[in-house]
């Protein structure tokens, strides 16, 4: 009897044992990654959501010529099948090995023909024979520079599929930028140049690196046959990148400007169900502190609501639209205060250009501050600085408060949200008041939260940016708000500024006199900027600001070693950034001198920002790129075309 026991509590341990390999083996084999042709592809996005009534089914897009599927005016839809044009002989400039891994992806797929064929555009992962996903464009409106523009829709992207990573199992839809026309092209070509390619290829990983939510990008593929015209006849190029979604405010913009109420229904539960985690997901009632409720509340308000209460009928005031609709702004408040942390500009935040996920994406005219300045806009066609860098805040919720409008009737039915009739007919005429009251108020209610979440993801950024362990209400005005009027009026490098901080003992600031010294490090090498500044009167700013910032260095990191500060620092203030004139040159070398391996060794720069150094061969460079931005190269800036 005994024995017998004792054999099968063995045998049930050696098969936990066996469990146990198993699992390790299998978690082993997702660390290593897959190849592209095991990697699980799936349709969530076309299976779910209604297809251009023209082509319903990949069957009938492909049995047609590529003419066909030109641009034209899409209704009733979120898409339509369409295949990338086949380019001749393109060449793959660029992999990114992050993108590799954070995919699920083997590192040696970089290496790998088919890779190249998917990448660019030459093959899909669907076939008459076998079926499989078919890729397809999306299709959004959008307001542009305050102003309606209509239907845009994605003109020279096209998505392949979505891939998930059996490890992390995240879902990115992958996606390839100058691809070919579609039908929401309009007068383009649907093509991308290599230089806005080159720009967005780099870019996108390296916002990734600094921790700041956005898109992504796998490869960079040149099309030599291609030849784009733009300002100049340009090579063309292919970027594959991919996001968790590329919808954006846009695509709830153009469902609002047609009435299709049905739609924006089933776009909203498509966002709540299948892009986030599920209504319970969402953010539950909080208050803000405008309310009466606490900075804490609106950090981490309540989640994990039980499905059947959201399900069923809900609070008046509160719906699970209005969650839905607050996740969104929540979640692009973050971001935008990321960009205000790293001093980064998008150029041209339209609402087609601003994701419901919180991804900085679309990246046009985008650059990172160099002297501090608030009024700077990357974006020369920007006349009126709409989209400089202190107006992102703002403009990014006047995209919000235009989603709200797309979402208002569904916010505003409150618990009636389920209603058959309202379902079916919509707003009766003497409901319409109580209910636009409804969706006014949350609306004004989300603004608040919005910048709550805001100023509490700066304060916390700019903290971690400044070496200090825990803010103080009197950082924001006494270190923050001071430094920022400091670097304006002596035209300081906003990023150079923190990373060199970082690098500054305590011990060497104890007097004013030493602190006058060091202030030197944060100056341009031609010396000090600004109209009425005097090298004697920069130091002695510059001492009086270091003087405040020590003492709080001193108090937040009181009995331990000061190293531990500098490295805290060092691991969130980059020594390099993908400044535009080191994009420019890059171009430059590989559009105009055929220069490969630049690529490679910026893209390895970008992806590891905070390093001291990256390739002793190339040292020289490196500093050059990680050094004082050459005088008449600062604050440069482009135009949208690409």
């Amino acid at each position: 009897m005994l024995r017998s026991s004792f054999s099968r509590s063995l045998r049930t341990i050696q098969t936990r044992l066996n469990q146990m390999a198993l699992h390790v083996g299998a978690q082993n084999s997702a660390a290593e990654g897959l190849t592209l042709a095991e990697i699980p592809k799936s349709n969530n996005f076309t299976s779910k959501l209604p297809p251009d009534p023209a082509f319903e089914t990949p069957e009938a897009s492909h049995s047609v010529s590529r003419e066909h599927l030109g641009p034209r005016l899409v209704k009733g839809a979120l898409y339509t099948y369409v295949r990338p044009e086949k380019p001749e002989d393109p060449e793959l400039l660029g992999v990114s090995p992050k993108a590799l891994e954070d995919l699920g992806l083997k590192l040696e797929e970089a290496q790998n023909p088919e890779l190249k064929e998917i990448v660019s555009g030459n093959r899909f992962f669907w076939s008459e024979e076998k079926g499989g996903v078919y890729p397809w464009a999306q299709c959004y409106g959008g307001w542009q520079f305050g102003e309606w523009a209509g239907q845009l829709g994605d003109g020279r992207a096209i998505s392949l599929a979505e891939i998930t990573n059996p490890k992390t199992k995240v879902r990115y839809e992958l996606q390839l930028k100058g691809a070919g026309r579609t039908p929401y092209s309009r007068f383009a070509d649907g093509k991308a140049v290599l230089r806005s390619s080159i720009r967005e290829y780099i870019v996108s990983e390296a916002l990734h690196a600094l921790g700041v939510p956005t898109t992504r990008a796998l490869s960079l593929t040149l099309l030599p046959k291609s030849k784009v015209i733009r300002e100049r006849i340009e090579p063309g190029a292919i970027v594959a990148r991919f996001a968790e979604t590329w919808l954006r405010i846009g695509t709830f913009d153009i469902l609002h400007a047609r009435n299709d109420r049905d739609l924006i229904r089933k776009l909203a539960e498509y966002v709540a169900e299948d892009v986030f985690p599920g209504w319970e997901s969402l953010p539950g009632a909080v208050r803000t502190p405008q309310q009466g409720g606490s900075a804490a509340d609106v950090d981490d308000p309540p989640r994990n609501i039980p499905p059947k209460e959201i399900q069923g009928k809900e609070g008046e005031e509160q719906n699970r639209f209005a969650r839905l609709y607050r996740e969104i702004v929540r979640r692009n408040a973050k971001t935008v205060a990321a960009w205000q942390a790293y001093g980064f500009m998008n150029g041209v935040l339209n609402t087609d250009n601003t994701s419901i996920y919180g991804l900085s994406m679309d990246y046009g005219p985008f650059a990172f501050m160099d002297n501090f300045d608030p009024q700077y806009t990357p974006n020369h066609d920007d006349h009126m600085l709409r989209y400089s860098y202190k107006n992102q805040p703002s403009i990014i919720w006047w995209n919000l408060v235009r989603l709200g409008e797309s979402l208002g009737e569904l916010i505003g039915a409150g618990d009636q949200v389920d209603d058959e009739t309202f379902m079916t007919k919509g707003v009766s005429e003497a409901q319409a008041p109580v209910m636009i009251k409804r969706a006014e108020t949350i609306i004004s209610q989300t603004a608040d939260e919005y910048r709550t979440v805001f100023l509490n993801e700066y304060k916390r950024l700019m903290t971690r940016r400044l070496g200090l362990r825990v803010f103080q209400e009197s950082d924001f005005d006494s270190l923050f708000s001071e430094l920022l009027d400091m670097m304006e009026q002596l035209e300081l490098d906003f990023n150079h500024f923190f990373r060199r901080l970082s690098e500054l003992p305590i011990s060497e600031l104890e007097t004013d006199e030493q602190r006058q010294a060091r202030a030197s490090v944060f100056f341009h090498e031609e010396g000090v900027g600004g109209i009425g500044n005097t090298e004697e009167s920069a130091r002695r700013r510059v001492g009086e600001w270091l003087a405040k910032w020590r003492a709080r260095v001193l108090e937040d990191w009181q009995g331990v070693d000061d190293g531990e500060r500098r490295d805290a620092m060092k691991r969130v203030n980059p020594k390099f950034l993908p400044r535009s004139w080191i994009l420019d040159e890059v171009i430059e070398r590989v559009e105009k001198k055929g220069d490969r391996e630049i690529l490679g060794r910026v893209m390895n720069m970008a992806l590891h920002p905070f390093e001291d150094s990256w390739n002793e061969k190339y040292r020289e460079e490196e500093e050059r790129f990680c050094g004082d931005v050459p005088r008449f190269k600062r604050a440069m800036m482009c135009s949208c075309s690409s």
